[in-house]
């Protein structure tokens, strides 16, 4: 796999969590009344810009980020300023680009089940999923995507079946029943090697699950999908409970329990080779967990100048001064650039050392 593919992968998957994320903050000010400066993608210095009406709609050089700059954000003063609205439509603006992220997979998982794509499906056997060269397998013409359904007439579901099935008959002739897609059955006779080449097994296959290029029409796939993103959001739920009690590092690892953009390309890479579905899994994934992510309350994100409002709350009505408000989230923004630095520096680092870069 090309890295260049990979990265312009990586690329059109940030961009489009982004511009979901931005337009989601878009429409809820223009909604609320509430005027739309500049809509941007990536961190300045521009590139270009085109202005429509009151808003400015830019590209910028720095491509991992984006932003939606509202008049007033922090000074009430400003004609049609989101801070000058009430607070429950405040809430609602700053929510919004973290709403839109975390709709989105309703959107593109039923999607995905419409498209036809190679998916795990349900059956019978178990599929080839390489064949070493020069192996017993290749000389019996085995293919990749072939299904071994029995041995010698013990039928084969799992990959303990099949060691159970091959290990008795090393060195013996065995007949195995193949499925080659989409309707031929034929029988291969072939002997398993008694010491085969490390990582080749008696036979010379790798095996996987059954594998099928499918598509599902939309009364189908709408349940399908809405399922998929249940189960999505309960493996974020265990990662999240997974990092509040403090991940088990593996051996050798440096730095903090993330990685940084450098270390989401690297799994975009395997996403990528895992195949189509696989990255809109993945866009998905990320598209969840940057939302939680931005509503932290942490300066500088969208969680943060939330938190501003419920402060305010407390507070009776008692405003932060823009000026502190404006200065409070400059820094948490210079810090969290400095937190992506320093991830990014741990990021390369195992990388030159040869080392994951995924914890």
């Amino acid at each position: 796999m090309s890295i260049l593919v990979i990265i312009l992968v990586f690329l059109v998957i940030i961009f489009v969590v982004i511009l979901v994320h931005e337009l989601g903050h878009f429409f809820a000010a223009r909604l609320s009344g509430v005027t739309v400066n500049e809509l941007g993608l990536g961190f300045p210095p521009r590139l270009f810009g085109i202005k429509r009406g009151e808003t400015i709609y830019s590209v910028n050089l720095l491509p991992l980020g984006g932003f939606c700059k509202m008049a007033g954000e922090e000074d009430p003063d400003v004609p049609n300023s989101l801070a000058d609205k009430s607070k429950r439509i405040r809430i609602l603006v700053l929510s919004a680009g973290s709403i839109a992220m975390l709709l989105l997979p309703l959107f593109l998982f039923p999607m995905s089940f419409m498209m036809p794509m190679e998916r795990y499906v349900e059956g019978d056997g178990v599929q080839v999923a390489a064949v070493a060269p020069g192996s017993p397998a290749e000389y019996a013409g085995i293919e990749a995507k072939d299904i071994i359904l029995s041995i010698d007439g013990q039928a084969v579901n799992t990959f303990d079946d099949m060691h159970q099935a091959i290990e008795p008959k090393l060195g013996s002739e065995v007949t195995l029943l193949i499925l080659r897609r989409p309707e031929t059955e034929f029988e291969a006779t072939l002997i398993p090697r008694m010491d085969p080449p490390e990582g080749e097994g008696p036979i010379g296959v790798q095996m996987g699950p059954i594998t099928d290029i499918k598509a599902y029409p939309l009364w189908s796939a709408i349940p399908l999908g809405l399922g998929e993103y249940g189960r999505m959001m309960v493996l974020m739920k265990d990662a999240i409970i997974e990092l509040i009690q403090g991940p088990e590092m593996p051996p050798g690892w440096e730095g903090p329990p993330i990685a940084g953009p450098i270390g989401i390309a690297q799994l975009t890479g395997a996403f990528v080779m895992a195949g189509a579905y696989a990255v809109i899994w993945f866009a998905c994934f990320l598209s969840v967990n940057l939302a939680i992510v931005n509503l932290l309350p942490i300066p500088a994100l969208d969680g943060g100048r939330i938190a501003f409002i419920f402060l305010e709350v407390v507070r009776r009505g008692k405003r932060m001064a823009p000026r502190t408000e404006g200065l409070i989230n400059t820094v948490g923004f210079g810090l969290l650039i400095l937190l992506l630095f320093v991830v990014s520096y741990y990021d390369v680092i195992r990388l030159v050392h040869g080392g994951s870069i995924l914890p």
